[in-house]
């Protein structure tokens, strides 16, 4: 009985730690989703930014034979 009983209070330390590193894990993880919510990726650059696209009109078969070529 009491090897059982011991198999059963290790079963139970295992399930803690398990749990606590869980919860731990998780906070650490909406910690850094949080951080990285904070950040303005959408913001217009700042400085001497130049566009450097700009489309050219093509052909619609020109555009269809690019798209098969490169499969985009």
């Amino acid at each position: 009985m009491s090897r059982l009983q011991s198999s059963l209070r290790d079963l139970i330390k295992v399930l803690i730690v398990f749990t606590v590193c869980t919860c731990v894990f998780y906070m650490a993880l909406r910690m850094v989703h949080e951080e990285y919510e904070r950040q303005h990726r959408y913001d217009p650059p700042g400085g001497a930014a130049v566009k450097v696209y700009q489309p050219m009109e093509q052909e619609w078969t020109d555009r269809l034979s690019i798209f098969f070529r490169l499969g985009e």
